[in-house]
């Protein structure tokens, strides 16, 4: 007697994947229209992930989301290619109860991120292009040398009030630090051990080297922002009184497509120039600015704001007005927003 073999098709039919990601593993929660199917875990990798979901559920649309975190938007695009449509969300965004927040456990991670997926609750971030993440990541270096030779700096002049060594007075003042004189004369010191000096020049030529990196890397920004692609972008950014170079390159690898805000209101809240807010019945009260942000954005916007006061006239009017009312924090958040 033959024996029926029954093909099995989930054609038309939704299928969730939760997935929580960790660089040698992933917990995965599936989860069907009306009902939790699985949580397992596995390898990270999609093709395993995509294996399970084809040979289980033959002919449906897969839909999964992860949080952002430590795998960037390249697990995304991988799903992408291999047919799974997928979000990469906020992990502040995905509604979470107080006792998986005392009970963390992968296994219910990946179940609330399917179980959020499922209902519709969540919202994905914007994914940029390979090419503008390269470029962010380039900008943010840049930042990440200004930062690391920034305290190399204090620590040689911690250094120096530490072994008792005075700055020459023709070479003490902030236009002279640091120039070609000063880090000539810093080659000249001696201290009385070897240790010492030991310590000493390896934090100078430390700087040193970095300072050449960051020289390497803003010939390669100037290069992008004349001769690439968003050179034209960029040149009429430039015509904003207060930003340069960088910070161009900062709005255009933070913001990527500036379309994607409907209205002003939505642009400063993701910049995180809004206030927070507490209201409750016919009680409404704003508090200081919210600390959701994209801080690599807010901060530049800030420091180009504080310049453009002092460069446009018109702007330095408005400051000067707002101060009358509110302090100097809070009033140059207003010249930011314009």
């Amino acid at each position: 007697m033959q024996s029926k073999v029954t093909t099995i098709s989930f054609q038309g039919q939704n299928i969730y994947a939760g997935i929580d990601v960790h660089l040698k593993s992933w917990k995965i929660t599936v989860m069907l229209e009306h009902m939790e199917y699985k949580t397992f875990s596995q390898d990270s990798d999609v093709d395993i992930l995509c294996g399970y979901l084809n040979r289980n559920f033959p002919g449906a649309n897969y839909l999964s989301a992860y949080e952002a975190g430590f795998c960037g938007f390249s697990l995304h695009r991988e799903l992408e290619r291999n047919g799974i449509k997928n979000i990469v969300v906020n992990p502040a965004d995905i509604p979470t109860t107080d006792k998986d927040k005392k009970q963390k456990e992968d296994k219910r991670d990946s179940r609330k991120i399917a179980r959020s997926l499922r209902n519709g609750e969540l919202k994905g971030i914007y994914v940029p292009s390979c090419e503008l993440e390269e470029l962010r990541c380039l900008v943010r270096y840049r930042k990440t040398l200004v930062k690391d030779i920034s305290r190399n700096k204090q620590r040689i002049k911690s250094l120096l009030y530490l072994f008792g060594i005075k700055i020459p007075n023709e070479l003490n003042s902030s236009s002279i630090h640091w120039s070609g004189r000063f880090t000539s004369w810093l080659g000249t010191i001696r201290t009385s051990t070897i240790q010492g000096e030991m310590v000493f020049k390896e934090i100078i030529n430390t700087t040193q080297h970095m300072r050449s990196r960051l020289l390497m890397v803003n010939r390669q920004l100037r290069e992008i922002g004349q001769q690439g692609k968003f050179g034209r972008l960029i040149s009429l950014l430039h015509g904003i009184p207060g930003i340069g170079l960088v910070v161009s390159l900062t709005f255009l690898t933070e913001l990527c497509d500036i379309n994607r805000f409907k209205t002003l209101d939505q642009l400063c809240s993701y910049v995180g120039l809004v206030p927070t807010t507490n209201s409750s019945g016919d009680k409404e009260k704003n508090g200081k600015i919210t600390p959701r942000s994209n801080k690599q954005l807010r901060n530049c916007l800030i420091e180009a704001a504080w310049r453009a006061a002092k460069q446009d006239p018109a702007l330095a009017l408005k400051y000067n007005e707002l101060r009358k009312r509110m302090e100097p924090n809070e009033a140059i958040i207003r010249i930011a927003k314009k």
